[in-house]
């Protein structure tokens, strides 16, 4: 009796140390409906960081759109110009709000890394900063970005059923052999 009441609590222990899944709330006390996960890709984009500046630009298709902070506060920079470069050719750029702008690429960019430049001058302030763009084929993407979310949701709940199939086999066996040895001393 006492192999199956340790086995139950190897098993307890095993089920406490699992990961729990997702916490259902009851009526009223949900935080609304769930958003749906997008299933398009994310869209390209880098940043460009100096001392004084931070620049973010996102891509979509030939359309850039760049938004300009102060580094220290995280806050837009008000009466900025903006020169653009990527891998060396200028591109033109024009202010839409404070700390954003757009930029319109004469033709798609090709796959790989894409040096970028900038070039910010805002009051008496100026500065370069350098990034990089990576872009790479959006299928090729959006496969590893789904292997890794079935691996990171699939795995730990595999390796705890193998750890409760092993506990218990062990429990198994531990009390087939207390039963053995038992039998074997009475004769």
């Amino acid at each position: 009796m006492k192999a199956v009441s340790t086995v139950m609590a190897w098993c307890i222990t095993a089920l406490l140390w699992s990961p729990a899944p997702q916490a259902l709330a009851g009526e009223g006390h949900d935080h609304g409906e769930a958003l749906k996960p997008s299933s398009a890709p994310a869209l390209p984009r880098f940043t460009a960081v100096s001392e004084l500046f931070e620049l973010v630009g996102v891509v979509n298709d030939k359309e850039i759109t760049l938004y300009l902070d102060r580094f220290d506060d995280n806050s837009p920079v008000e009466g900025a110009t903006l020169e653009l470069e990527l891998d060396g050719v200028s591109i033109p750029v024009e202010r839409h709000e404070t700390g954003e702008f757009e930029a319109t690429l004469q033709q798609e960019l090709k796959t790989g890394l894409v040096a970028v430049t900038a070039t910010v001058i805002a009051g008496q302030d100026s500065d370069l900063l350098v990034g990089e763009l990576d872009l790479h084929d959006d299928d090729l993407g959006a496969h590893a970005v789904a292997e890794t979310t079935m691996w990171s949701t699939y795995v730990p709940w595999f390796g705890a059923g193998i750890g409760l199939i092993g506990i218990v086999g062990w429990g198994v066996l531990r009390r087939g052999r207390v039963h053995n040895g038992k039998a074997g001393g009475a004769a």
